[in-house]
């Protein structure tokens, strides 16, 4: 199994003293009280996390098509749980963050396109929670999403869009020692003069890029890793960085977010809209097919790598 869970990189969270210790140190970063305390009360808890994530990916990798938007959403909100008892000993404290913090609209049977399907942002639930504990992004109750706009924010989606639309979503980093560099057509997708692209490049960064003279070439001072709400996104197949070329209000999400808000709206469908969701996996209509596929066998490796970064604090 070609995923991150195979390959070892979560392998060392398998171990209730190695838990014990990195959550540990989670609290006495984050000057949490009692870190030895609440560590032996949770690493049990983080380890079946961890674990029960897994077996969903594994038996997610295996399964149909019909089934896998339900156990890949399942898979990745026991990951994100470990994640956010890194930062929230005491979490669940409630079950008002145990609902799902997103709800779907009333489909139409007719010419249903998921494409311009959307869910709605609530007030409550693990959506919202993790958007603030783990990302420090603070969601508006009632804001809704476009699935569209989702599927434009995953990089490795760009050569489909390419394909199906002959349009870019997103733009390659390219690297020059240590610097990044943006091609100067990004200016044109943007409206921006190359200043003012700079200027707001910079405040979506927390001003911590350094730009260089020529062109739109600049350093990242610190961690960029794929946990930061920032524009740069991580092309997983191609392993480079890469920058949305359509700026929506959710184009400097967290990726991990994303991929929960697709997740959630396809294991409903999966769960609920029978008729269409078999209709579309029997049929192939339309483009909804191969955007949908091709993201969930993306989604299948990037849910467990994003998580592993964000638990790990990695760089890339």
């Amino acid at each position: 199994m070609n995923n991150l869970f195979n390959s070892g990189n979560f392998t060392c969270f398998f171990s209730a003293e190695y838990c014990q210790k990195y959550l540990k140190n989670c609290y006495q970063k984050g000057n949490i009280d009692n870190p030895e305390a609440k560590s032996y009360e949770n690493c049990y808890s983080f380890l079946y996390y961890l674990e029960h994530g897994q077996i969903y990916y594994q038996q997610a990798e295996k399964s149909p098509l019909i089934l896998k938007p339900i156990l890949l959403f399942y898979g990745l909100v026991h990951l994100i749980k470990a994640c956010i008892l890194t930062v929230d000993p005491s979490y669940p404290e409630s079950t008002a963050v145990l609902a799902h913090g997103v709800s779907t609209r009333k489909r139409k049977k007719q010419n249903y396109l998921f494409f311009q399907d959307e869910v709605k942002i609530q007030k409550n639930g693990l959506f919202p929670y993790m958007s603030e504990k783990l990302f420090h992004v603070k969601q508006l109750e009632g804001e809704k999403v476009l699935m569209e706009d989702l599927l434009q924010l995953i990089p490795e989606l760009n050569e489909l869009f390419l394909l199906h639309e002959n349009k870019k979503t997103f733009e390659p980093l390219h690297t020059e020692g240590k610097q990044f560099v943006l091609s100067e057509a990004i200016l044109d997708s943007y409206h921006m003069t190359e200043n003012r692209f700079k200027e707001f490049l910079s405040s979506k960064m927390n001003n911590n890029v350094d730009f260089s003279n020529e062109g739109i070439s600049f350093m990242v001072q610190g961690n960029i890793g794929v946990s930061n709400a920032i524009p740069l996104k991580f092309h997983l197949n191609g392993e480079f960085w890469t920058f949305p070329l359509h700026k929506n209000k959710f184009f400097d999400f967290p990726e991990l977010l994303i991929h929960y808000l697709l997740l959630y709206n396809l294991s409903m469908i999966a769960r609920y809209e029978t008729e269409w969701w078999s209709e579309l996996t029997k049929m192939m209509p339309n483009r909804d097919y191969p955007f949908i596929d091709s993201f969930l066998q993306i989604t299948l490796k990037k849910g467990p790598f994003l998580v592993h970064q964000y638990l790990t604090r990695s760089k890339i």
